[in-house]
């Protein structure tokens, strides 16, 4: 690696922060991830990949294993809970906009496994593991980042820009003061998984469904080797009441009666936020995926919009490390991941929650009839799936000076 200071610091080793990476080295540009673990958590977070994710993903080389271990998904649905199918959108409408017309269901960790296994492979990309972040301060040369071991030794890495990439609670984030706007969502979100075939007790079910309720709405979402469950859940309550088996098993029931006890393999509540930051940049500092937004998952636009944030920085990072253009550029990073975030993930994001727990009957019908409207219109379901596979998002940008 060249000297010290030239290189590009991402702090974070999930997708967003790998992306991040990966594109930066392979423009030629030196990089250090910075990862607090080795080990890689292959847990049940975000699984799905929309088509222009995907378009981006096809300069690594990576969606043909991803698609092997992953499931084709090429329509999604509204349900009721009580009527059944309210309207079904076909993705294969994206054909000639897209190189992939259809969602991806794979966990995320496939992906960060391919791409710290590519990162291992190069000269260009190192990962730090064993580090969190404790410090950060910048000068007109460049970024210093002060990491901590597991033992308490601290460390000090330099760099010409840092990429916040760690989540959530980005310590980076905090440490730079950067407002995280928003509101926490009264209700906890609860996810099962099961082995059982919901396909088969449910008829005309799509792979992806929305199931509007004015009780208790849900997400039906399959996996390769599973189906997830996603309900709302009171928010007095603790994990232990919430992953008591007697009442898994009764919510379960209620959604799809069927003979014998479920299967549950996995089981989390959690509390889910919907905050963006005032800015994402500052000075070299940058915010990406979850250190700069975070929104319910009903849409499954997190990470996908978080590996649109990487894209979007490197691609302008690259530019002025080359001398092509200057620092004002990182202004436009804000102005139009930001923009991407509040007008379309968030807006949408909270729409879809909103719709499917309205209580209103008048409303609920209006929704529905809206939908089914809308996917008997070739022209305005094409347009629709445009939006919500956030393709349309993304040219929109293009106007954001």
């Amino acid at each position: 690696m060249s000297g010290e200071n030239e290189r590009v610091l991402v702090v974070g080793a999930g997708p967003v922060g790998l992306v991040a990476a990966c594109s930066l080295a392979m423009d030629g540009i030196p990089v250090t991830v910075v990862e607090r673990s080795r080990e890689l958590p292959k847990d049940l977070r975000a699984s799905t990949f929309h088509p222009p994710t995907m378009d981006m993903l096809d300069r690594f080389g990576v969606m043909d294993n991803l698609i092997e271990r992953g499931l084709i998904c090429p329509q999604w649905q509204f349900r009721d809970r009580e009527k059944g199918n309210v309207a079904t959108f076909d993705l294969g409408l994206l054909k000639g906009e897209t190189n992939h017309p259809y969602r991806l269901q794979c966990e995320q960790w496939k992906l960060t496994e391919k791409l710290r296994d590519m990162i291992d492979g190069w000269d260009l990309a190192d990962i730090v593991y064993d580090a969190t972040a404790v410090g950060v301060s910048q000068d007109d040369d460049g970024v210093t980042l002060t990491v901590k071991n597991s033992d308490g030794d601290e460390e000090r890495l330099r760099g010409r820009y840092l990429i916040a990439c760690d989540g959530a609670h980005s310590r980076i984030r905090d440490m730079l003061g950067i407002e995280f706007e928003g509101m926490t969502i009264p209700e906890t979100f609860f996810s099962m998984s099961t082995t059982f075939d919901f396909a088969e007790a449910i008829e005309d079910l799509a792979p992806i469904a929305y199931i509007t309720d004015p009780a208790e709405w849900a997400v039906l979402l399959r996996t390769p080797s599973l189906w997830r469950i996603l309900l709302p859940t009171e928010a007095g309550m603790t994990d232990e009441q919430i992953k008591d088996p007697v009442l898994m098993e009764k919510r379960l029931q209620a959604l799809c009666p069927k003979d014998g006890p479920y299967d549950v393999v996995h089981a989390t509540a959690y509390r889910v936020h919907q905050r963006v930051a005032k800015t994402y940049d500052m000075g070299r500092v940058f915010l990406a995926g979850d250190s700069a937004h975070l929104n319910n998952p009903l849409g499954g636009m997190g990470m996908n919009g978080g590996v649109h944030d990487a894209v979007n920085l490197t691609e302008k990072l690259a530019k002025v490390w080359k001398g092509e253009a200057d620092a004002s550029i990182f202004a436009q990073y804000t102005r139009q991941r930001r923009k991407a975030c509040v007008d379309t993930v968030q807006a949408q994001s909270i729409r879809n929650r909103k719709m499917m727990a309205e209580t209103d009957p008048a409303a609920r019908e209006a929704f529905h009839q809206e939908m089914r409207d809308t996917a008997a219109d070739p022209v305005r379901h094409k347009a629709f799936v445009m939006g919500s596979s956030m393709i349309q998002s993304l040219r929109d940008l293009e106007e954001v000076a």
